[in-house]
């Protein structure tokens, strides 16, 4: 939700800044910035985000970026920056009618370009999704000077590639079977903070695919068995001692957050910058006062 954005980022920016405006033709412009602020208090941040990134998320993104408040790394944003306002009409139905984009604080549109694409590729076909004659290249600057492109949601500063499931990753997320498998396997045991998916473990998970007539092989099992401890040790975790430790053992090993977290100095280097660039500023202003 854009409050929830704004909240974000008031935590991190500095009071007064700009988080996001919203612009239409038929309303007056409306501007959010940091009411509260961070107290001064900084840290280097690096923003992981991918195709699916959205909305909201953006909106924290683009600003944090534009502000040179973090390092954004992944893939280039979905690119959703409409706000529709809902018109009850009669018999319990309404209209949504586009009537703001979202800009981030350099002035980019979040909005992507969707004339002449097809529903599935808006959604499902993200590197075909803009029309040919598209150049996607809405160049602005943040505020110490970095080159930023917009106009088809937040591109990254540094590029980081989702990895691609095989189809048995596919098969086994379809049918939710790590979300299945963990009650089964803890119906009769319990497991502690030291709990890994040892060969036991996945003895029962072998069982249970062939209970559940799931197609498996020794070669599917084992060309992505990282993967699968990791899946499996979440959902067990996450029955045994809830959502936010099965979230820690998932980070733990999610090969994009790991390869995130190489960034920080680079974070930190932007971050030092940043308030060199705008305490030069600062000191400009106050000597032609």
């Amino acid at each position: 939700m854009l409050s929830q954005a704004v909240e974000v980022c008031d935590h991190l920016l500095t009071k007064g800044q700009t988080i996001v405006s919203q612009r239409g033709r038929a309303y007056p412009d409306q501007v959010y910035t940091a009411t509260r602020g961070n107290d001064g208090k900084t840290f280097p941040i690096v923003v992981l985000v991918n195709r699916g990134t959205a909305s909201a998320a953006e909106i924290v993104s683009g600003a944090l970026q534009d502000h040179d408040r973090a390092l954004i790394v992944g893939e280039t944003t979905f690119g959703k920056g409409l706000v529709q306002t809902v018109y009850n009409l009669s018999e319990n139905t309404g209209l949504a009618l586009t009537t703001y984009h979202y800009y981030t604080p350099s002035g980019r549109l979040i909005q992507r370009n969707y004339a002449g694409v097809s529903l599935y590729d808006y959604y499902y076909n993200h590197a075909g999704a803009l029309p040919s004659n598209s150049t996607n290249q809405e160049v602005k600057l943040t505020d110490a000077g970095r080159t930023v492109y917009g106009g088809g949601g937040i591109t990254p500063d540094e590029k980081i590639d989702t990895p691609k499931s095989n189809h048995f990753q596919d098969i086994l997320l379809y049918k939710d079977v790590f979300f299945h498998f963990a009650p089964v396997y803890l119906s009769n045991r319990t497991v502690d903070k030291n709990f890994e998916v040892n060969d036991e473990v996945l003895g029962e998970f072998k069982k249970y695919l062939t209970s559940q007539s799931i197609p498996w092989t020794e070669a599917d099992l084992n060309g992505v068995m990282d993967w699968l401890k990791v899946s499996i040790k979440d959902k067990i975790v996450t029955i045994q001692f809830g959502q936010l430790q099965g979230l820690r053992t998932r980070a733990d090993w999610d090969p994009e957050i790991q390869k995130a977290m190489t960034f920080l100095p680079e974070a930190q280097a932007l971050e030092d910058n940043a308030h060199k660039v705008l305490t030069e500023k600062a000191m400009a202003r106050n000597g032609a006062q």
